[in-house]
């Protein structure tokens, strides 16, 4: 899944669920359940995700959403195989901007 945000040192929850296009609610319940997720929090506790918390939510998103983990499945993955999961997600990733590319030269003709 190709996420379209600016480049920014944070976002805000909302911001992050309309990019994933999920609720934020849902983001929220992600943080509580994956280890991986510790966005920082402002004074009035607003939560503000890094760059680091969008790869690590793209990863689970592709994990539980795109691939069908259990959420159990996708800890238990995340645990074990996480170098391997992200470089696997990190090809997939550059795989699909090629093609978004050539799809465009493609209409472009």
């Amino acid at each position: 899944m190709h996420i379209e945000l600016p480049e920014k040192r944070y976002y805000g929850i909302g911001e992050v669920a309309k990019a994933f296009g999920v609720n934020t609610s849902l983001i929220r319940f992600w943080e509580k359940e994956f280890d991986a997720l510790k966005p920082k929090k402002n004074a009035k506790g607003n939560r503000k995700f890094t760059p680091e918390d969008i790869k690590n939510l793209q990863l689970i998103y592709h994990l539980v959403k795109e691939r069908g983990f259990t959420l159990e499945g996708a800890k238990i993955h995340l645990k074990e195989n996480k170098k391997k999961t992200l470089d696997n997600f990190e090809i997939i990733a550059k795989l699909e901007r090629i093609k978004m590319e050539l799809t465009k030269i493609k209409e472009q003709l």
